[in-house]
């Protein structure tokens, strides 16, 4: 099963890709750290500097990927057509 769900797009998220060089996913509730950075760079191709997570009051675990120098997130949020 993949770990990567998909992309939420609301305002924080956008925001977090324009500052911070931070993506935002909805990942498999299951899904470990390194399994998250694995797959982002496979499918993205690019290079995570760290993960973080939290599984919000109803459930839902999201995933905040943070980009190395160089790679930015607003070049995947365009691929994935979120800006």
């Amino acid at each position: 099963m993949p770990s990567i769900l998909y992309p939420v797009t609301n305002e924080k998220a956008i925001g977090l890709i324009e500052t911070q060089n931070t993506l935002t996913f909805v990942v498999n509730p299951k899904a470990t750290k390194p399994e998250i950075k694995k797959d982002v760079e496979a499918l993205f191709e690019v290079k995570v500097e760290s993960v973080n997570t939290m599984i919000s009051p109803t459930g839902v675990k999201k995933a905040y990927v943070k980009l190395k120098k160089g790679f930015k997130a607003d070049d995947v949020a365009a691929k994935l057509k979120i800006v």
